[in-house]
C-alpha cells in the first residue's frame, strides 16, 4: 500500500465517523490526521471514495460550508439531495446554519 493510499484510508476511517445531518470539512479531517495544511489530498481522497458505501463523501464541505466536491457527483445535485435528505438544508450550494451543523473529528 502506497502513502497516498494509506492516507485515504485514514481519511476515510474518519469520513465514515461523520454522524447523520452533520457535514465536516477537508481541512478538520487534514488536521485530526495531523497533516494540517493538506486539505486538498482529504478532497482527492473524498473524489476516491465514490462507490465506497461506507464513506459519506458528501458529508465533507470546504472550510465556509460550500459544496464544493458536488461536481465529483456525476454533474448532478446528488450531493445536494443526499444532504437535503439528512435534514441538512443548502441554500446557493452552502450549507445553512454550517457553525450549528460542523462536526469537528477528533482521534
Amino acid at each position: 500500500m502506497s502513502a497516498d493510499e494509506n492516507f485515504f484510508e485514514r481519511v476515510y476511517q474518519v469520513a465514515a465517523r461523520i454522524p447523520y445531518g452533520r457535514v465536516t470539512t477537508y481541512g478538520a479531517i487534514a488536521e485530526v490526521l495531523g497533516a494540517k495544511g493538506s486539505a486538498r489530498m482529504v478532497g482527492w481522497a473524498m473524489n476516491a471514495s465514490h462507490g465506497r458505501e461506507d464513506v459519506p463523501a458528501h458529508r465533507v464541505v470546504n472550510r465556509v460550508g460550500l459544496l464544493s466536491g458536488k461536481h465529483h457527483f456525476g454533474g448532478t445535485n446528488l450531493m445536494q439531495q443526499l444532504l437535503e435528505s439528512e435534514g441538512v438544508r443548502v441554500e446557493g450550494n452552502k450549507v445553512a446554519e454550517f457553525d450549528r451543523l460542523l462536526w469537528k473529528p477528533e482521534l
